[in-house]
């Protein structure tokens, strides 16, 4: 099989010779990593590591330093702090934290789809040819919280659910188009969009099935709507013990569901292969909160065997790390954990 091929038959639960993996590392991370490897080449570094999913994605507005804070062009806001390896984001309440009716959140300034910019993504996709295409990285739940407030998002929810659905409705047709245009910019070469939106903590959902039902599940329907009308399957990030809403995330369409935060038995590998393998794939699950910063590289190879071998040759599982890797990660790790990957076979 090649790289497409392995994705798309894990994804689809059809068979795969090995399991497909995946890459991502906050630029910190990559430094560090570089640093081990003697070279700065991603695309060598992909290649080596066999990387089966290249990410393609359209340059947004350029962010604005706000003196003190900067701000992106959805209105999030953060400072950059600094560490050995590099810079990284803390964020903040985001623009519209402070607004207190209906007229600011509609007459904020919202971006437009014209904005962004798709003058690389074809050449990209072009080269990936062979490899798995991933795409964006849409949001219909955190970062509309951010721009928000998270605090007065949740409590809008509860007091002013109009607010919610305002905001809701503002990022999910802004991506609807967007992904819309990015397909007809690949030539239709996507084969995997990302949605995200962090709906869980580490010990379980962050509100209720019944608030899923009325400010997520609408919007995540539609999304898996527009990615399959354009013939495209939908991948879906949402950290934390998402156990109790997996049934509803595959009710409205998902496809693949990223990236298995093991908080909770229930959240093992051996777990959702039995509850849900027949109906979605799982994407990531190797520990970047202590197997791969703090464990040995044997007990990393052990956790990718256990993941390969739960999921098993009928596909279901893309190997990767369970959040971008941090930099307190030793690149020891992370080599041992691709190694391991690609010694999987069926």
């Amino acid at each position: 099989m090649d790289s497409r091929e392995r994705v798309l038959g894990a994804i689809r639960r059809t068979g795969v010779d090995r399991a497909p993996c995946n890459f991502r590392a906050e630029p910190p991370t990559l430094r560090r990593l570089y640093e081990h490897l003697g070279h700065g080449d991603h695309e060598r570094l992909l290649d080596d590591f066999g990387v089966d999913i290249r990410t393609v994605d359209a340059v947004p507005p350029a962010e604005a330093d706000m003196g003190g804070y900067t701000q992106n062009f959805w209105g999030e806001r953060y400072v950059y702090r600094t560490n050995r390896w590099g810079r990284y984001r803390d964020d903040l309440p985001g623009a519209l934290s402070g607004a207190a009716t209906l007229k600011e959140l509609k007459g904020f300034a919202w971006p437009k789809v014209s904005q962004m910019d798709y003058s690389k993504v074809a050449a990209q996709c072009a080269a990936d040819d062979g490899r798995a295409i991933l795409y964006g990285f849409g949001d219909i739940f955190t970062r509309p919280s951010m721009v928000r407030g998270f605090e007065n998002f949740l409590l809008d929810m509860h007091e002013r659910p109009e607010f919610v659905h305002c905001l809701q409705e503002i990022f999910t047709g802004f991506y609807e188009e967007e992904y819309a245009r990015a397909w007809k910019e690949c030539g239709g070469k996507v084969d995997v969009f990302f949605v995200m939106g962090d709906l869980s903590s580490q010990s379980g959902p962050l509100f209720s099935p019944a608030f899923f039902d009325e400010f997520v599940g609408p919007y995540m329907r539609r999304m898996a709507d527009r990615i399959h009308e354009l013939g495209a399957l939908f991948m879906f990030h949402t950290c934390g013990d998402t156990y109790g809403l997996i049934d509803r995330m595959v009710g409205c369409g998902v496809d693949a569901i990223d990236p298995i935060q093991r908080t909770s038995d229930l959240m093992g590998p051996e777990s959702l292969k039995a509850r849900f393998g027949d109906r979605v794939a799982f994407h990531g699950g190797i520990d970047v909160q202590t197997t791969l910063p703090y464990g040995s590289e044997e007990e990393v190879r052990a956790e990718v065997r256990r993941y390969v071998d739960a999921f098993g040759k009928g596909g279901g599982y893309i190997a990767a790390s369970s959040h971008l890797l941090q930099h307190d990660t030793p690149p020891e790790n992370i080599v041992a954990m691709y190694d391991e990957i690609g010694r999987s076979r069926f």
